[in-house]
């Protein structure tokens, strides 16, 4: 079978798109008129980032061989699709940038394609770089794959030294693509973007068989029948074929208008009777917030929106919630806080949503000590396995501490990559967010490699800001998660006029509090507009205030039109404004912008 299926799989930054180009522009995929940078990065915000985002397939031609290429993404939230890219392929080209080396994100995609047993091509790209050191770089490649000197191909992907190499030797090295026992057509889906037009458009990889432009095919995990309008390849655009065969990567549009019937993970195939393929490991979020339309009449258009971006971001999962402050909306999980900026953007710009998005947190485990748990959390929250927890992201739902026996909060198992003179400012600031350290390799003379234990809430927020500016952006970090720990965790509320406000609680570390409430209501004091009476901003605990910041009254002066005459008549004017100040307070309700929960989100 002339076919190679791979993909191309990196740290963020190390070539993986600019290698991408060059291998399109040798196999004369597309003209040279017809090439642009970054080619497979068709979204606006990956060209305006500089990284991918979204896996991108291709299919090339060399030495009348057919290559499937899928180019990946390189940062740890969107690792999602990269291990469904390695699932789709038997081989994976991994990039090391000759000056940087080895870096986190490299050992978490390497390990990544090691589980899925694929062919690693290894691969030194920015040769040309006067800081360039593939001497180095292939002393730790060596040490890392166990690989000889010669099997390391020098590269740069910028001017095209060494990339007709590089496609000679997935030629050479990677598997042909296994085939199944043939009883009938199946497919797996890795991806799908819903077309405006045509319904929903599968991206699949077949597995066995082949399938027919106006063939009846079966969705087996929805249980849908589907007619197969069109089948083709990407060249990176969509070209149509007459059909498309067993070991290829191409596309199949189904026509589906509902977003739900195709999901990624699932199996197409030719008869409701063929066992489905095993699909993919469910991704569990690390990360929550509340997505809320800004008018509440967007909601079910942010309902739909959401859904058409879950369809072609898998890792994206969401559940309806009302909250006090802001009405309807959803409690959405991702996969770190990039994710969770690039979601809110794609909403804003593929689907011109006006969204509210609450300070995100992480998954709690409740353990509850009354008789009837039903009544203090609600019943959805409550785990089928262990009925006297609950699983609590927001901190709304959070029960009174009288009912609480303990509480558990995630921890992941972290590796960061730094010089060795960065090692004790990494310790430092690691330390303070609760890590444990574990270990310490050095993979050459100047390069460690570290391991931790930490709480996941610990390094959500600013910990990848913190680590990249203690160690003047060189580190390096990759996580996942290994376990839940039972630890002092208490719910820290914000008061404004002494109501508590919803929507800024947040569950924070007993030893942390103090320090997160002062920080919350001096960024509350900068951002909440100033009204006609003073504001007072607290944090508590229950009932103990732990933090307080008084936000000063708008002053107008209403002795203004005053020209002399008796002090009197400017006391009575005084004291007139005092009262209406206070009638005021009594029904003023403190508005928080935008700014306020941003505020809060970047303590």
């Amino acid at each position: 079978m002339n076919i190679r299926n791979f993909c191309i799989i990196a740290h963020i930054d190390h070539g993986k798109s600019t290698l991408a180009d060059r291998m399109i522009e040798k196999t004369h995929t597309l003209e040279k008129r017809q090439m642009k940078e970054q080619l497979l990065d068709t979204m606006d915000l990956e060209r305006e980032r500089g990284i991918t985002i979204k896996l991108q397939p291709v299919r090339m031609q060399h030495k009348g061989i057919e290559l499937n290429l899928i180019d990946t993404p390189g940062h740890t939230d969107f690792r999602y699709e990269v291990s469904r890219s390695l699932a789709a392929c038997e081989g994976a080209v991994l990039l090391v940038d000759a000056s940087q080396g080895i870096q986190a994100q490299t050992l978490a995609v390497l390990y990544m394609a090691m589980e899925h047993d694929l062919t690693i091509i290894p691969v030194l790209n920015k040769i040309d770089l006067p800081a360039a050191d593939p001497e180095r770089v292939s002393e730790e490649v060596i040490k890392l794959l166990g690989c000889k000197k010669e099997d390391i191909l020098l590269i740069s992907a910028k001017d095209g030294t060494g990339v007709i190499e590089v496609l000679d030797e997935v030629i050479d090295k990677i598997p042909e693509p296994r085939t199944g026992a043939r009883a009938g057509a199946r497919a797996l889906i890795f991806d799908a973007v819903m077309d405006p037009y045509r319904g929903a458009v599968a991206y699949v990889r077949i597995l066995e068989g082949e399938f027919v432009k106006g063939q009846k095919v079966h969705l087996l995990g929805t249980k849908m029948q589907v007619e197969v309008m069109d089948a083709g390849h990407f060249a990176p655009i969509y070209v149509s074929d007459k059909k498309i065969t067993e070991g290829e990567i191409g596309y199949l549009v189904t026509g589906a208008k509902d977003v739900t019937h195709v999901r990624t993970g699932d199996t197409v195939a030719s008869s409701p009777d063929l066992e489905p393929l095993p699909g993919y490991k469910e991704v569990q979020p690390m990360v929550f917030a509340g997505l809320y339309p800004s008018q509440t009449d967007d909601y079910q258009q942010l309902r739909e929106s959401l859904e058409k971006l879950a369809l072609n971001d898998a890792a994206l999962k969401f559940e309806p919630e009302r909250n006090a402050a802001l009405g309807n909306g959803f409690r959405c999980g991702f996969l770190g806080l990039l994710h969770m900026d690039i979601v809110q953007e794609r909403l804003e710009r593929e689907h011109d949503c006006d969204l509210i998005i609450t300070a995100p947190s992480v998954m709690y485990e409740v353990k509850l000590n009354s008789k009837s748990p039903a009544e203090i959390v609600r019943a959805s929250l409550l785990k089928k396995d262990e009925p006297d927890t609950a699983a609590i992201s927001n901190p709304s739902d959070f029960p009174d501490p009288t009912y609480i026996l303990e509480v558990r909060e995630p921890w992941v198992k972290l590796e960061v990559v730094c010089r060795k003179q960065d090692v004790g400012s990494v310790m430092e600031i690691t330390q303070k967010r609760r890590g444990v350290y574990q270990a310490l390799e050095y993979l050459d003379a100047d390069l460690a490699l570290m391991h931790f234990e930490v709480p996941l809430a610990g390094i959500v927020l600013d910990f990848f800001d913190q680590l990249k500016s203690a160690t003047a952006g060189y580190a390096s970090m990759s996580y996942e998660p290994i376990a839940y720990r039972v630890g002092d965790l208490v719910k820290m509320q914000i008061m404004l006029l002494g109501e508590p406000s919803d929507a800024l609680s947040t569950i924070v570390h007993k030893t942390e509090a103090q320090q997160a409430g002062a920080v919350i209501c001096k960024k509350l004091k900068e951002s909440i507009p100033k009204a006609q009476y003073q504001i007072p901003i607290q944090a508590a605990i229950g009932s103990k205030i732990i933090a307080r910041e008084t936000l000063p009254a708008f002053r107008k002066d209403v002795t203004e039109k005053l020209y002399g005459g008796d002090v009197s008549r400017k006391q009575k004017l005084l004291k007139k404004q005092k009262k209406g100040k206070k009638r005021m307070k009594s029904m003023g309700k403190v508005t928080l912008t935008q700014e306020a929960f941003l505020a809060v989100l970047k303590r």
